[in-house]
Order: C-alpha cells, then sequence, then structure tokens
C-alpha cells in the first residue's frame, strides 16, 4: 500500500467541489470566505455503503441517505455545513430539495446522490442558498487534488484540520485507488461509522460485500473514537465504488478482499485518528491501548472507557500523570478483570513512564512525567496478563476552549 495525494479525486472517475453558497447568512453573522457547500461525484454510477448514527434522534438526510443507499447504489454525494438540518422544520423536504438540486444539476436522478448535512441542529435549512450555489457547485467539479482540498474544507464546522487521504493497493495486477474526506470536532462519540466521511475508489466491487466490508472497518476505526461522548444526529459515512480501477470484481472472500479490506481500514483508521486529535479545543491526540486482554471486546470496552473519562481528558489538558483515574475509568467500563492484573504507563516522544503495576502505583519522576504528557501525542497504555487480545481507541484532552467553543456554538 502507498500514500498519495489528491484525496477524493484521486481514483479514477471521480471529480469533487467544494464552493461558498451562504447557508448560515440568513442566520448569524455572514462568512464569506467559509465554504459550506461540496459535491463529490462519479463519471459512472457506484456500487455504494453507507453507515449511520445509532441516535435515535435522526437527521432527514440520514434518512434519506439510506433510502437511496439501500439498492447499495449511488453516483454522487451532496454535503452542506452550517446545519444539520436535523429536528428542523420542513427537515425531508429540504433534505429531498438538496438531491434534486444535485440531480438537475448534473443530469442524474436524485436517488442517485447520498445527502450530508452538520452544523446547528433546530435550525430550517437555508434550502434556497443551496438550491442557488449548486449550479456553480457543480460547474467546478474537477478531478484535481485542489478540488478534493475545496470540498474536505467546504464540509468543515468548527474543525482546525483537514482531515483528507488518498492510497493505492494492487489487485491483480490492477492499481486501485482509495481517497477519503471527513468532518468531526465535536459531538464525536461514534456508533456506527462517524460524523461525515466521504470515500471514493476505483475498486471493482459488489455492493452488498462493499457494505459490510464497511460495517467491520467502521466498527475497528470510527466507532473508536471520542472527542466528548455525545453520538451525533448526522453521523454518515459514505463509500462509492465505480469499478474503474478495472480489477476482477471483488465478491467475496480471497486474497484481494483481504487487501482492500487492509486498504480501507487504514484510510478509516487515519481520518478517525485525525478527527480524534482534532477535538474541539484539543491540546492533544490521547490514544489509550489495553493489552493482554481475555478477548478484543474486553479490551476494547476499557479503552474507550478511558479516552471518553472527563476526568483523564482533563488529566492530559494539565499533563497530570493521574493514573488513579485510568483504574478508574476501566472499573466502570462494564469489563471484567482482576484489579491487581493491571499496570499502567504514559508513552510519547518524551519517553516511557510506568505509574501503576499490580493495580497499584510505583514511584515516579515528576519532571519525567510532565515531558511526557506534554506532547502532541500521549498514549495511555494498559496491560494486563489475562490474555493476548489487544485494542487502541482514541481520543483527546479536554480544554478550556471545549467549554467556549460549545458555549456560544449558535452564535
Amino acid at each position: 500500500m502507498h500514500i498519495i495525494s489528491g484525496g477524493v479525486t484521486a481514483p479514477k472517475g471521480f471529480q469533487a467541489a467544494g464552493i461558498h453558497c451562504g447557508i448560515k447568512d440568513n442566520f448569524t453573522t455572514p462568512q464569506p470566505e467559509k465554504k459550506d457547500l461540496a459535491m463529490i461525484l462519479s463519471a459512472v454510477p457506484c456500487a455504494a455503503a453507507g453507515t449511520f448514527t445509532r441516535n435515535v434522534v435522526k437527521a432527514d438526510p440520514v434518512i434519506l441517505t439510506r433510502e437511496h443507499l439501500a439498492d447499495h447504489k449511488a453516483q454522487g454525494i451532496i454535503f452542506d455545513s452550517g446545519n444539520a438540518n436535523a429536528c428542523a422544520p420542513k427537515g425531508m423536504e429540504n433534505a429531498q430539495r438538496m438531491a434534486q438540486a444535485a440531480a438537475a444539476a448534473t443530469g442524474l436522478q436524485p436517488q442517485d446522490f447520498a445527502v450530508c448535512s452538520t452544523g446547528i441542529i433546530g435550525v430550517e435549512l437555508n434550502i434556497q442558498a443551496i438550491e442557488q450555489g449548486v449550479p456553480t457547485l457543480v460547474a467546478s467539479l474537477a478531478d484535481t487534488p485542489q478540488a478534493s482540498l475545496d470540498a474536505a474544507h467546504a464540509i468543515l464546522t468548527t474543525d482546525l484540520k483537514v482531515k483528507e487521504i488518498a492510497v493505492t493497493v494492487e489487485l491483480g495486477g490492477k492499481t486501485v485507488t482509495i481517497g477519503a474526506i471527513a468532518k468531526g470536532s465535536g459531538m464525536i462519540h461514534p456508533n456506527m461509522g462517524t460524523m461525515l466521511c466521504g470515500i471514493t475508489t476505483d475498486c471493482a466491487i459488489d455492493g452488498a460485500v462493499l457494505q459490510d466490508m464497511l460495517r467491520q472497518v467502521v466498527t475497528k476505526t470510527f466507532n473508536r473514537i471520542t472527542v466528548d461522548g455525545d453520538t451525533s444526529t448526522n453521523d454518515t459515512c459514505v463509500v462509492l465504488a465505480n469499478g474503474l480501477a478495472g480489477n476482477t470484481p471483488i465478491t467475496g472472500p480471497g486474497a484481494d478482499y483481504d487487501t482492500f479490506f487492509a486498504a480501507l481500514r487504514h484510510v478509516c483508521e487515519y481520518e478517525a485518528k485525525m478527527i480524534a486529535s482534532d477535538g474541539e479545543g484539543a491540546g492533544r491526540l490521547v490514544t489509550c491501548t489495553v493489552q493482554g486482554a481475555e478477548t478484543e471486546e474486553q479490551a476494547e470496552q476499557m479503552a474507550k472507557a478511558v479516552v471518553r473519562s472527563p476526568l483523564v481528558k482533563c488529566a492530559m489538558f494539565g499533563t497530570d500523570a493521574n493514573w488513579g483515574r485510568v483504574l478508574c475509568a476501566i472499573g466502570y467500563s462494564g469489563a471484567e478483570f482482576d484489579p491487581k492484573d493491571v499496570a499502567v504507563s504514559f508513552q510519547s516522544k518524551g519517553g516511557t513512564l510506568q505509574v501503576c503495576a499490580g493495580g497499584q502505583g510505583v514511584p515516579f519522576d515528576e519532571d519525567l512525567a510532565k515531558e511526557v504528557l506534554g506532547q502532541d501525542e500521549v498514549t495511555i497504555l494498559v496491560t494486563l496478563t489475562a490474555g493476548q487480545a489487544s485494542c487502541s481507541c482514541w481520543g483527546c484532552d479536554l480544554t478550556y476552549d471545549y467549554v467556549k467553543i460549545n458555549g456560544d456554538y449558535r452564535s
């Protein structure tokens, strides 16, 4: 596998675009420099797959996109940022109008499009701005790296980092490419696939197989991140596969399936970690790895509890080696284990610091602790001796800025 540039336009036959159309102009101070409308479009019909929020309160674009992808077919994705179109007046009507506008401008059918929205909940979508902007959006479509970058910028809300990646793999002598853009910064505690993520590939693959593969990949990537414990109303991850690479179609298990699976997992894990590192107000990416567990499920329960813990997150912000909060979190995680079987270390570019062995504290150097915990990326390593299973989950620290951002999110 090779990492390349180009994002969602790297695979053959895909174009993208991102523009400003003024979605929030009717609600708050206009942001003319902020792109807020994006599209990904394939030159030919695609096999399609999607994963969606399990929040009982679902945005209308989520409901509509699930309907559109029920036959595992699509050709494009249209995104807006600034308004979630969730719990909003005329929600389904406006989601349908987004798909209709995309179809009218491209000569396709509304059901050919997935519809993704993100932003403020409960406010009616400025559909007029979208409808007026779509023709310009479609006219801007291109297969260039800049076009992917424009789309990646257009789907951001409170994000500070663009989340974009592309990779290639060889399948039966054919080069297959996967590209992705994603957004996510707050209201991040996925239980499906996460926030918004658009993935493109020129791989030839059966739609039902792709759907099953995406569910498996999402479980081990996006579902292992958390910023604030809040599962969004709009979480959507969509994959479009147009088959233009010319590989023998993947229709089930085999060597090509395994290779493509590994590449898709790499792409999704990269995007997941980017989201965790870009949590609202975050200062550092925090990884918790649990090793030596009886099962992977047990390890995941424990690791996710640690990165979700507000007290652990605050300790990471303060560079405080308060390992007791780690034990507390795994203790209420729901996983069964012997507390006397636990060792804890903190690791980063600043070094390694063991703080707990046999479930009890051990002496450590406070200056080294500050050095280890002061890095941009910190790993909390929890070691058991019950088995061979392991799991990593990703989160971030909790800073003053998180409260500032969410204290006036609607303004």
